[in-house]
């Protein structure tokens, strides 16, 4: 009967053990401490340092190694956000889709993990989020970016910050020569690989195994997933990857500027700070530099020596599975024109490949008009991206490419309803985290977040997002051309446009 008695308290015994495994955590820099979920389920570290603090004589420097500290480091909470433009609230996007307004530092190179592991051996598979904002804002503060939901399906969760605007992405001849690299430009995708490295090393702490690890991020998080998977210096890192609503995938424009354009522009907003040098330049106060310049990924001769679409031409990539796609309603756009004025644009500029335009993108009353406004919008800045990718994935590259296209018309107020599938308004379903927004959801949306949160855990764990109990969702391929719709019925069909983002891509290319 004592024995019987000793069974249960020896099992609690254990698992106290085993939590208490990662109640302080030794990184390769320092031993940690952290906080938990509500439930105690998940481990939850913030403000992490991956690298030391990106300013004075550091600042438009590749990231350093961080100064180690002894004792035990709290980190309960989210650390600065990097540099940028006060976030103000705009359109759409409420204050859950944007970081705290303070603070604001340089010193900004910190990561945050979430994870259910009991004890370091799990080798539980890693997810890496990059967040988007243009390149010039952004944060891992954002409520929906929480990770204790995707947590607790099994998985880590590991949010990064890295350089943005002026700081993350300034090009100058200076610069170029100091480097050891004989580049300049790309800090903030630096930032990124460094964090990865940091993964390398230490997730296996956290419960997580290094060789699983999938990058993913929205928007410019997503182009910089497309830059990573193209970059030689990727190489190990990673081995899956998911880009939301964006790539560099296309030449021209579209693909990034080369160094050396990318120094022009870094000598002109010199000119314009009224900064004779290099040693100027760092001595400006950061809030002054921000007036002056935005920032984009540079095609540098070292972290991306061309192109993504030559990289992939050459099959040089990084050749990971892929899960990717965008939007209903990605797009932005200002006036709408009504149909008479927009068939005027099309005809003139488009000429004898008008008919063929309007056909793709109809216009026969206002209302269709202003739909195909939208639809151009998002094609140009999202879809021919991803596509492209997929396409060329799926016909060239070896590992599989799984697509979809978010089409829930987030539940809304009045004034929001005109928004649709919009920009971004998936990520709060891929994390499961609805109840972090202000929307009059229904239990549609509930199941979807179920539905879409589970679709990439499993891509995380296996490299294929299907699993029991989901909608069947094939590889992509040209042939078949099925792609998931992540709707009110989830379900794989044909890309519907198709021919639509075809023209459109063969319209970029001329």
């Amino acid at each position: 009967m004592k024995r019987l008695l000793l069974l249960p308290l020896i099992l609690l015994c254990t698992l106290c053990s085993a939590q208490s495994n990662l109640n302080v955590i030794q990184t390769d820099a320092g031993k940690i401490s952290g906080t938990t979920s509500d439930d105690k389920s998940i481990h939850i570290f913030k403000g992490i340092p991956f690298a030391a603090p990106p300013f004075g004589e550091l600042r438009w420097k590749a990231p350093q190694p961080v100064t180690s500290w002894s004792g035990i480091k709290e980190c309960t909470d989210f650390a600065e956000s990097p540099i940028q433009g006060k976030p103000n609230e705009f359109g759409v996007y409420t204050r859950e889709f944007l970081i705290k307004d303070e603070p604001l530092s340089e010193d900004c190179l910190y990561l945050n993990v979430w994870t259910g592991a009991r004890a370091p051996t799990e080798k539980r598979p890693v997810m890496v989020w990059i967040y988007g904002g243009g390149f010039v804002s952004g944060g891992t503060n954002v409520p929906i970016y929480d990770g204790v939901a995707l947590a607790k399906k099994g998985i880590i969760l590991v949010s990064i910050t890295y350089r943005v605007g002026i700081l993350g992405f300034l090009a100058h001849p200076e610069l170029t020569k100091e480097s050891p690299n004989h580049a300049s430009g790309n800090y903030g995708l630096m930032d990124m690989l460094a964090a990865l490295k940091w993964v390398q090393k230490n997730i296996a702490a956290f419960g997580g195994d290094p060789a699983n690890v999938t990058i993913a991020g929205q928007s410019a998080g997503s182009m910089s997933v497309n830059d990573l998977v193209a970059s030689p210096l990727g190489k190990g890192l990673f081995n899956k990857a998911i880009a939301e609503s964006g790539a560099n995938f296309l030449e021209g424009p579209f693909g990034g500027i080369t160094l050396k354009q990318a120094e022009a522009e870094g000598l002109k907003t010199a000119q314009k700070l009224g900064a004779v040098s290099l040693a100027d330049l760092r001595k400006l106060p950061a809030e002054e530099l921000l007036k002056q310049f935005g920032g984009r990924p540079i095609i540098d001769g070292y972290l991306l020596p061309q192109s993504v679409a030559a990289t992939f031409a050459a099959n040089k990539e990084n050749n990971v599975p892929v899960l990717t796609g965008w939007n209903a309603d990605d797009a932005f756009i200002g006036q709408l024109k009504n149909a008479a004025n927009y068939i005027a644009e099309a005809k003139k500029k488009y000429g004898k490949r008008a008919p063929e335009f309007l056909k793709l993108y109809p216009a026969s009353n206002d209302e269709e008009a202003a739909r195909s406004q939208i639809n151009i919008s998002r094609d140009q800045t999202f879809g021919i991206q991803n596509y492209t990718w997929a396409k060329t994935q799926s016909t060239k590259g070896k590992a599989k490419v799984y697509v979809y296209r978010f089409t829930r018309r987030l539940p809304a107020t009045e004034a929001f309803k005109k928004y649709g599938a919009f920009h971004t308004g998936e990520v709060a379903y891929v994390f499961n985290n609805l109840k972090f927004l202000h929307r009059p959801f229904e239990p549609v949306d509930d199941h979807l977040a179920e539905t879409i949160s589970s679709y990439w855990v499993n891509f995380v764990k296996n490299s294929n997002p299907n699993g029991t109990g989901l909608p069947a969702w094939p590889a992509y391929n040209s042939a078949t051309n099925r792609v998931m719709y992540l709707g009110e019925k989830p379900a794989a069909k044909p890309l519907e446009d198709k021919s639509a983002l075809e023209f459109m891509v063969r319209d970029i290319r001329k």
